[in-house]
């Protein structure tokens, strides 16, 4: 089983992180993935940085730029992870545009990413029509995850479809903006999560955008499996460096 979906089967509300690799510092990859894990974390998405980050706020951007002129690349990455799991255990998922995925070759990419153990994919801009119809055969072949991002503006009928051929989670967006833009979920956002409740579907959901502390962390988990943080994570390596990750984490979930 993936292992994704052996934690989403876990008796507890889950905590994914999201980093852009190569930021700050180019080799700083790993140590981040080691240190999240130690540190409690439930899920890592490792950010791949492209020039054109379209569904990301300016942190996030900022965080790919930087990671870019560090020097960071598909095959950087590949390489930076290829023995991560003779050190690190829970999911790792690689969140990115597609345009560097069909530069490197959908299937080589997918063979690779089964080789060092990464465990799915978030793809922002890749429709869910053209992934069932070109890409979840390999996919599936590499034994790999594919998340679909929902908001509060899809339709019923597009997150059914969604539901039937997901085979993780579903990525909630919080609201119809970019990451990073806001603090703390209205009513208006509390009706969605519960609108989606409500559905029942099959496949578990986490939601990411707007989560930045213990609170928004609990008001997203109400409803929901688990919770994403970016943008809030990326602004603390930036100002505090990647030595106190504990420190981080442990507000938004404390150890009890």
């Amino acid at each position: 089983m993936n292992r994704i979906n052996q934690k989403l089967q876990e008796d507890k509300k889950l905590l994914s992180i999201y980093f852009t690799a190569g930021y700050p510092s180019l080799n700083d990859t790993v140590s981040i993935i080691e240190d999240l894990e130690k540190n409690g974390v439930d899920m890592i998405e490792i950010g791949l940085p492209f020039s054109d980050p379209l569904a990301d706020g300016p942190t996030i951007q900022a965080s790919s730029t930087q990671a870019l002129k560090n020097g960071m690349t598909t095959a950087k990455l590949f390489d930076q992870l290829k023995d991560i799991r003779k050190t690190v255990s829970i999911p790792l998922v690689i969140m990115g545009y597609f345009n560097p995925i069909l530069q490197y070759g959908v299937e080589a990419f997918c063979k690779k990413c089964q080789e060092i153990g990464i465990d799915g994919f978030i793809i922002p801009d890749l429709p869910v029509n053209e992934y069932k119809d070109h890409y979840q055969d390999t996919f599936e072949k590499y034994g790999l995850v594919n998340v679909f991002l929902i908001t509060p503006q899809t339709s019923n009928e597009r997150i059914a479809f969604i539901d039937d051929i997901s085979n993780g989670f579903i990525y909630m967006v919080s609201s119809a903006s970019v990451t990073g833009s806001q603090s703390g979920f209205g009513d208006e956002q509390t009706a969605y999560f519960k609108r989606i409740s409500d559905m029942n579907l099959k496949t578990p959901q986490i939601i990411g955008f707007g989560i930045n502390n213990e609170e928004t962390f609990n008001q997203a988990t109400a409803y929901t499996k688990g919770a994403i943080i970016g943008s809030a994570f990326i602004k603390y390596i930036t100002e505090h460096g990647i030595k106190n990750i504990g420190e981080f984490t442990s507000r938004i979930k404390p150890h009890k």
